[in-house]
C-alpha cells in the first residue's frame, strides 16, 4: 500500500487543507494506514486541494469526504510544511465547527475502494493524545496539551 501513496502523492508538492474541530478538550481525528513512519498517522481531517476550488471550499469538501460532516470555517490558524522525501506538502490549517451531517468514517476519492487509508475517525481527548507515540500524529500536534496550545500557533511551521 505504501507504493500506492508514494505513486499517487509522491514526488510532487501538493497544497493540502485541514481543519481542526474541537469538542471540550477533544479534537476530531482521522487514523490513517499506510502514512507515517510507523504506517499509521492521526491527523485532522483534511486532503488535497482540487484546482478552481478556493481553500475554504476544498476544505468543506474533504471534511464531509472523510467525516460526514458539514462545517464552517472559523478562522484560518497557520502553515505547516511537511518535507520528507518523497513527500512533500504545504497545509492550511483552518479552525472549523461543525453545521450539520453526522459522524461517520468516510473515504478518500483518490484511493480505490480496496486501496481506502482511512480506518477511523474519533474524537481524542488531548490528555490521551500527549500520550500517543509522537510518531503517529501528525507534526503539528505535537506538543499540544489542550486546545488552546493548537490555536495559538501562528505563522509558517516546519517540521525538521
Amino acid at each position: 500500500m505504501e507504493n500506492k501513496i508514494v505513486e499517487k502523492f509522491g514526488n510532487r508538492l501538493r497544497v493540502r487543507v485541514c481543519g481542526v474541530l474541537f469538542k471540550s478538550n477533544q479534537i476530531l481525528l482521522v487514523k490513517h494506514l499506510s502514512i507515517g513512519e510507523k504506517g499509521i498517522l492521526w491527523a485532522p481531517p483534511g486532503g488535497g486541494m482540487k484546482f478552481g476550488m478556493s481553500a475554504q471550499e476544498n476544505l468543506i469538501r474533504e471534511f464531509e469526504e472523510e467525516t460526514g460532516l458539514k462545517i464552517k470555517i472559523v478562522r484560518f490558524l497557520f502553515t505547516h510544511e511537511f518535507l520528507k522525501a518523497p513527500l512533500h506538502a504545504i497545509e492550511l490549517f483552518f479552525e472549523v465547527k461543525i453545521t450539520g451531517g453526522t459522524l461517520m468514517k468516510g473515504n478518500d476519492p483518490e484511493m480505490k475502494g480496496d486501496e481506502q487509508i482511512i480506518e477511523n475517525v474519533k474524537f481524542i481527548h488531548f490528555k490521551d493524545l500527549v500520550k500517543m507515540d509522537k510518531v503517529k500524529i501528525h507534526h503539528a500536534l505535537w506538543n499540544c496539551h489542550t486546545p488552546k496550545d493548537l490555536i495559538q500557533k501562528k505563522g509558517f511551521i516546519k517540521f525538521d
